[in-house]
């Protein structure tokens, strides 16, 4: 690549602090499960304000099956892989937690998106691995999927590799395996991985039972692993009730930093994860939100559940979205060893004052949100922010058979996506222009969980 030409290196951004300073993002892509019986879907969205087709699907993958629940998505490149004038983020990953199935999409214009190729539940069995859930691309050109459970569906938490270029299945990362995992994020810098965990898949796929946690069918441990030996080197035993779930991890943007973030659902808490005195790391508890006490609902207290977390590429604030209760909170971590809550808002939920639950308390009661004449269904959950910190945007849809439980109105109108602005002071407002209705797609409803930017975006971009 000649580096008088437009282009003289890889995809994404040099550093945190040039992705703070890129472009505007046009085009969200947005993995949308079928809330009936159809085909899945990924959703290409103009986010121009400007453009005639402002907030509507500009292009579209029907999946060719049915009942394969996308969920996550990752890339084939990122910036991780910066410095590579060769490589080009030209798909997107796409594990199905479900069918056990990958797609490979083609997104490089994204008016014209399109299933490249298909990798089938066989391949991922054979690596005896199932229930493929986080996909980070790596500087090695390959891809790196977590994976739930083995191929009988029983937890069993292991990596899987593909070939970032021909998108073969490889092997696995590590010949090691933890006992349940969920999410994971790498910082190569500090010669480290870390990865969480959720449950069972066979259990999963039945809907949320409190029991499974008693039972010890849901975990409460997170995993640190060495980057370039690929080596288990600790497991931290987050205290119950607090440590339940840990699911998303995120680490500061700032590659040369050592501080990442666990949100637990369950536990409804926030854990700073860094190293301690000695070369372990140590898990301190950074938040945490209470349960409601209420009447009308499934239990008698309503915990928060925190089912996503992310942090703004100038690593200042860490949103946290709380799925039941309805709210995104934001708190500023600029001092991760004394975090502090700087805002909410209220995202639906099921704490509102025509949510049907009854409040026990005396703390205040949200009203719904309501957007252009309709109300929010569902809670706050993905949560994607734009590079220069001031457009967050959300979506209402967990997993389907768990929608099913906490808001089955969520399978009967579809899920949403609105916007939330923040100010230069942080302050957080809905935009009132910005909706997109997932059950008024054509050959819907459908649910819609994750989004990315074509051009790199907060939660998927690392530097080495």
């Amino acid at each position: 690549m000649v580096c008088g030409s437009k282009k003289c290196h890889g995809p994404g951004y040099a550093s945190p602090k040039d992705a703070l300073n890129g472009p505007r993002e046009k085009v969200l892509f947005v993995t949308a499960p079928h809330a009936e019986n159809g085909p899945d879907a990924i959703f290409s969205i103009d986010v121009e304000p400007s453009s005639k087709s402002f907030s509507e699907v500009i292009s579209r993958v029907d999946l060719p099956n049915i009942g394969d629940e996308v969920h996550h998505t990752g890339w084939n490149a990122c910036s991780s892989c910066h410095t590579d004038s060769s490589a080009k983020r030209s798909n997107l990953i796409v594990p199905c937690l479900n069918s056990d199935r990958i797609y490979i999409l083609n997104v490089e214009d994204p008016t014209k998106i399109y299933l490249q190729k298909t990798i089938e539940p066989s391949e991922l069995h054979e690596k005896n691995v199932s229930f493929p859930h986080t996909s980070h691309c790596l500087a090695d050109g390959n891809i790196m999927i977590s994976t739930l459970g083995n191929s009988n569906g029983e937890a069993r938490g292991s990596f899987l590799l593909l070939d970032g270029t021909t998108f073969k299945v490889k092997e696995t990362w590590s010949n090691q395996t933890t006992k349940f995992n969920y999410d994971f994020w790498y910082q190569p810098r500090q010669n480290v991985m870390i990865s969480t965990e959720w449950g069972t898949p066979n259990l999963i796929k039945k809907g949320f039972n409190p029991q499974h946690v008693g039972e010890g069918s849901y975990g409460n441990s997170i995993h640190i692993f060495e980057w370039d030996s690929h080596k288990l080197l600790q497991s931290i035993e987050l205290p119950l009730p607090l440590g339940a779930l840990p699911l998303e991890v995120r680490f500061l943007h700032e590659p040369s930093k050592p501080n990442a973030f666990v949100g637990c659902a369950l536990g409804s808490a926030i854990y700073h994860i860094h190293p301690g005195n000695g070369k372990e790391y140590v898990a301190d508890l950074a938040a945490k939100i209470e349960s409601r006490p209420v009447s009308g609902w499934a239990l008698d207290e309503m915990p928060a559940l925190i089912t996503d977390i992310l942090i703004s590429m100038d690593d200042k604030y860490l949103y946290v979205s709380c799925w039941l209760h309805g709210d995104i909170r934001q708190y500023d971590i600029s001092d991760p060893n004394n975090i502090h809550l700087t805002g909410q808002i209220y995202i639906g939920g099921s704490l509102h004052k025509n949510s049907g639950v009854t409040v026990l308390d005396n703390l205040p009661i949200p009203d719904p949100l309501i957007i252009k004449n309709h109300k929010i269904p569902g809670g706050p959950q993905m949560l994607q922010l734009s590079l220069d910190c001031r457009r967050l945007y959300v979506t209402t849809s967990l997993y389907k058979q768990w929608d099913s439980q906490f808001y089955p109105n969520l399978l009967e109108n579809g899920a949403c996506m609105v916007q939330v602005d923040i100010g230069e002071d942080g302050k957080m407002t809905v935009n009132s222009d910005f909706l997109v209705d997932f059950g008024k797609i054509e050959g819907g409803p459908y649910l819609a969980h994750e989004m990315r930017y074509p051009g790199g975006d907060s939660t998927s971009d690392i530097w080495i």
